[in-house]
């Protein structure tokens, strides 16, 4: 099977893709490796995970690398002509709930607009599935816990959430009336080694780790479903190989946790305190992320890592990337 991988080079993409060429499918990878973060880091994570990789776009292994803007309906009409994909992973966005605030019309024009592209480059060659990322987000204001599929999502809070409603809308369009199989992941707070640097779970390690104080929000009275990448990696290749008509899922931990509770399992990983500056909820921000995730298991998936071995993970690879 040949899958192509949007935003490849990112944390989510790039596992997948290891997954994916561990049994035996073939990867084009798309990405613009932007300045969001470091991009060294996504090079980096092509360099470990890819074997062969080179910089601009060359063949290695099984897998192709491509450089380019999911905007760029040119661009990507190259990409498909040449390579005519079965199925798409599509990852590529701009993401976090506060940088959004900050530049709606960058969010709206990169997440709207290139995921209509890429459905319907999907839909003129002829692709058999088309999973993408949602986001917890998109439930917004529900005080109803945990997060279900069937509850509303009218009230989101953060131009990022709604720009993936707005993704989860289009999809459907797509699967009503060209009959092109879409699957949304609604993720829950993904962590783990190579993660992205912008994240809490992420700058949690790395202040604690390097003695610095920890920005923690709401006073620390948050909970979430922290969700180990490995796990993030097999659900989605569930519904990938599911090929459901049109669909969205959560995809989180089987349990919430207090977002203390990840802070003092950093605190254990690291063997030092943290020197926490306790401060008000963030515009944008919610003070809860709990996943249903029945719809999921159906499928024969479950999450199987829990954050204290996921953290020590974490905190290890952290430790052997940055040398500290």
């Amino acid at each position: 099977m040949k899958v192509l991988i949007t935003g490849g080079a990112g944390f989510i993409g790039s596992a997948i893709a290891k997954k994916l060429m561990d049994r035996g499918d073939r990867v084009i990878l798309v990405d613009n490796f932007n300045d969001y973060y470091d991009p060294q880091l996504k090079h980096d994570r092509i360099k470990k995970f890819l074997k062969g990789y080179e910089k601009p776009a060359r063949q290695g292994g099984s897998f192709l690398v491509y450089t380019g803007d999911i905007r760029d309906a040119k661009f990507l009409e190259k990409v498909f002509k040449k390579e005519k994909p079965d199925k798409i992973v599509h990852l590529a966005a701009m993401a976090g709930v506060r940088s959004s605030l900050s530049d709606p019309a960058l969010y709206v024009d990169v997440n709207i607009l290139g995921t209509t592209n890429l459905l319907d480059k999907a839909v003129k060659h002829g692709v058999k599935n088309f999973v993408y990322a949602s986001t917890s987000s998109v439930y917004g204001n529900n005080k109803k816990l945990p997060f279900s599929e069937k509850d509303s999502v009218d009230t989101p809070v953060s131009i990022y959430a709604a720009t993936k409603k707005a993704d989860e809308l289009i999809a459907h369009v797509y699967s009503h009336i060209y009959k092109l199989p879409t699957t949304g992941l609604r993720f829950f707070t993904v962590y783990g080694p190579w993660g992205r640097p912008d994240m809490g779970v992420f700058t949690f390690i790395e202040n604690i780790i390097r003695g610095k104080t920890i920005d923690v929000y709401n006073f620390g009275k948050m909970r979430r479903n922290f969700t180990y990448i490995d796990d993030v990696v097999s659900g989605t290749l569930v519904v990938l190989d599911a090929d459901l008509p049109c669909d969205v899922m959560n995809i989180g931990g089987d349990r919430d946790e207090k977002l203390l509770d990840y802070i003092a399992a950093v605190e254990r990983c690291c063997g030092k305190k943290a020197e926490m500056n306790m401060l008000p909820l963030q515009s944008g921000d919610m003070i809860s992320t709990v996943a249903d995730i029945k719809k999921l298991r159906k499928l024969g998936w479950k999450p199987t890592t829990r954050i204290d071995k996921g953290i020590k993970n974490f905190v290890l690879w952290y430790r052997e990337y940055y040398k500290v």
